[in-house]
């Protein structure tokens, strides 16, 4: 959105804030993050001092009344943190949306956020941490013609951290609840949804000169691609199926290709009495969907969740799984988890949860035709292939197994241990380094010394003869309900380079308010959530984090 109508669309969203308030029939909140650094040079972890302080500061604004909502986020990232100057350094009024309600129907215009289905083929989101945000500018609507059916209809061009791709992305978007209109499977519990979405990207330039101005690849001028799914409900099972497939789509990150993009999904679950199952398998090929021709992780249309647990614990996420979107994979998730009861011989007085999880992703193979493997245009190589279905590659990406116990020991102490036996291709996900296969313990116990005092301890280690060799953690935390939480903690590289990440911080809870203060290094390596991977430097520094919501 240029300059002049990003202002004149703010005016419209003010105005129509100011209209609803002087009608008495709004509610007005936001809230405000600003995560701060004042940055110290070290040359032993590879952290520079770049400035004498750095921030990232957001503000959103929202109004809700019955017929219309509106808000508008203000950033501000002059000085951008560590890993963000290259491409976020700014500030401004990035995002900005008006919506009409009448009924159960929404009409959205300015910047939005949409997912259809599991995000195979649209996924728009934001997560801070990660440096996404890649909502459209257009228009979104939403309607509800009858009980048990959801439409949507949007297009929009995408946010790249301060500009707008010149792709236009539309899409619509059916669900079905059958359930709605079948009294017998309200009568059994039953639930059945269908959906039904499909994504076009349009981008006018078909052509992209390459090397010499005299070679030219033919890109698409339309890029389709749909999906179906179907949700089953019934008591304690879960079962939900999901296809997408995108035409060709030839870019950077898959070598361009000109080849159909396809994911098949198939996911299970049972919970019931302190039992829970889960069973999950994915393909993927080819579904690197972006609406520029970039590489990392901006301009994502589309998301495909990684099938391995999300760790919390530091060195159980010191090698995190990102997803091979462009090569391809098929992954694998299993989870058993089983509570014990209470006064039984491994449940104990108190009883006791234990948690399996199993994961593991493989590469897809790329078979080449005789005379097809190969094609150079102008110093740009190209790759036909084919991939059976259910066959294996010969490469193994990720596999992780891990154990957790959960048992209170007593009235005041709660225990937890984990191990987790994992190997991760480094050379796959990050460009290079080999396989590294490590070995996880992890111990974390709680104890309450009265209904506002409780202190927590982790010890964690990590033993690998791969990479940067042995790790070791430790951390304590002391909380004071209601305001004060007092954090110390160490990661200690006691490999290769006998190299300390120590940190301290305080927080203070007021209300509303919510401000953090500490001191220390950060190694640097990735961030990841749900698949998606950002690397971060190595920084060190006085840090202060403030958060305030209204």
């Amino acid at each position: 959105m240029n300059h002049e109508l990003r202002k004149a669309f703010l005016l419209l969203v003010l105005a129509s804030m100011s209209w609803d308030a002087a009608r008495a029939q709004a509610t007005f909140s936001g809230s405000v993050q600003s995560d701060m650094l004042i940055p110290q040079t070290d040359e032993k972890i590879g952290a520079e001092k770049k400035e004498d302080f750095q921030t990232n500061t957001y503000a959103d604004l929202q109004l809700q009344s019955r017929y219309v909502d509106a808000g508008a986020r203000v950033e501000y990232l002059e000085h951008p943190l560590p890993g963000f100057e290259n491409d976020f350094k700014g500030w401004g009024v990035p995002n900005v949306w008006v919506k009409g309600k009448l009924g159960n129907n929404e009409l959205t215009l300015g910047t939005f956020y949409e997912q259809f289905g599991s995000g195979f083929i649209l996924r728009t989101y934001e997560e801070r941490s990660l440096g996404i945000d890649n909502s459209l500018l257009g228009g979104r609507l939403l309607l509800k013609p009858t009980d048990g059916v959801v439409l949507k209809l949007l297009s929009g061009k995408q946010r790249r951290y301060w500009d707008w791709n010149k792709s236009l992305v539309s899409g619509a978007d059916a669900e079905v609840s059958l359930d709605r209109w079948i009294p017998a499977m309200q009568q059994s519990g039953t639930t059945l949804t269908l959906g039904a979405s499909w994504v076009n990207k349009y981008e006018k330039n078909e052509s992209r000169i390459f090397v010499d101005n005299t070679h030219y690849i033919h890109f698409p001028k339309f890029v389709n691609a749909w999906d179906v799914r179907a949700n089953l409900n019934h008591g304690a099972w879960n079962v939900l199926a999901e296809y997408a497939q995108k035409t060709a789509d030839p870019s950077f990150a898959n070598g361009y290709v000109f080849k159909n993009g396809t994911v098949a999904m198939l996911s299970g679950s049972y919970s019931d009495k302190g039992l829970s199952v889960l069973l999950q398998a994915k393909r993927s090929e080819n579904m690197s969907f972006k609406s520029a021709d970039v590489t990392g992780i901006s301009s994502a249309i589309n998301h495909l969740p990684a099938f391995t647990q999300d760790q919390t614990y530091a060195l159980a996420a010191l090698y995190p799984y990102a997803t091979q979107l462009a090569d391809g994979e098929w992954a694998y998730q299993a989870e058993l988890g089983y509570n014990f009861k209470r006064k039984t011989a491994l449940g104990g007085k108190y009883g006791m949860n234990v948690k399996v999880n199993y994961s593991l992703v493989r590469s897809i193979p790329h078979e080449f035709a005789d005379g097809q493997q190969r094609r150079s245009l102008a110093g740009i190589t190209f790759y036909d292939y084919n991939s059976p279905f259910f066959k294996w590659g010969n490469t193994t990406f990720y596999q992780d197994l891990n154990i957790q116990l959960s048992r209170r020991m007593s009235r005041d102490f709660r225990l937890n241990l984990m191990y987790m036996n994992q190997l991760y291709n480094k050379s796959v996900i990050e460009g290079e380094g080999g396989t590294i296969r490590s070995n996880i313990f992890i111990a974390d116990g709680k104890y309450q010394f009265s209904k506002k005092t409780t202190l927590r301890c982790e010890l964690q280690y990590l033993t690998t003869r791969e990479d940067q060799g042995d790790w070791a953690f430790g951390l304590m935390e002391l909380s004071l309900v209601p305001h004060w939480m007092i954090t110390l903690s160490d990661m200690w590289n006691c490999g290769d380079t006998d190299t300390h990440y120590y940190q301290g911080l305080v927080t203070y809870n007021a209300g509303s308010h919510r401000i953090q203060a500490g001191y220390g290094r950060t190694r640097a390596g990735f961030n990841c959530s749900g698949g998606v991977c950002r690397y971060v430097p190595a920084q060190k520094g006085f840090t202060i984090s403030y958060n305030y919501n209204f």
